[in-house]
């Protein structure tokens, strides 16, 4: 590793830890939704196949994941209504998964992403879990989700 990315890295982390802080208060009682999780604002960036995405907070790292890294990340999940329906925000630890094991606007956002950004994406429902999905567990319809990238490997 070079000086330049351990700085880098580093200084990823002790962002990453102050956010972390900051929103492990929150857990528990559920994350409220964002106010823009009806629809995407119009300054949201859009790409070909309908996903939308804001960047919350700027990452340091200099590398997007590919389709096979390995990952992790906090996040959490709500329905176009407001609900939430899924969370993994500290004290837990980050989920870790491959980029390309998820749902495809997942898979499509994440490789836009670099190690300690945080943004929130809008995920329509050919990209999420359609509209009927097949396990029922599975919210149905568009999706928003805030995903903050830790690691890429």
């Amino acid at each position: 590793m070079t000086h330049r990315s351990t700085v880098v890295a580093l200084l990823a982390l002790a962002l990453t830890a102050c956010t972390l802080k900051e929103e492990a208060g929150s857990k528990g009682k559920g994350i409220p939704a964002p106010p823009d999780v009806a629809a995407a604002p119009a300054d949201a960036v859009r790409t070909p196949t309908g996903l939308a995405s804001k960047i919350l907070r700027v990452g340091l790292g200099s590398v997007h994941p590919g389709p096979h890294s390995q990952v992790t990340a906090f996040y959490t999940g709500w329905t176009t209504d407001g609900k939430m329906f899924e969370s993994v925000q500290p004290p837990a630890p980050p989920l870790a998964f491959k980029v390309d094991g998820v749902i495809a606007g997942w898979s499509e956002g994440l490789q836009l992403m670099f190690a300690g950004e945080k943004r929130r994406f809008w995920i329509p429902a050919a990209l999420a879990y359609g509209e009927k999905p097949l396990d029922p567990n599975s919210p149905a319809g568009n999706l928003v989700f805030d995903i903050e990238l830790i690691t890429v490997r």
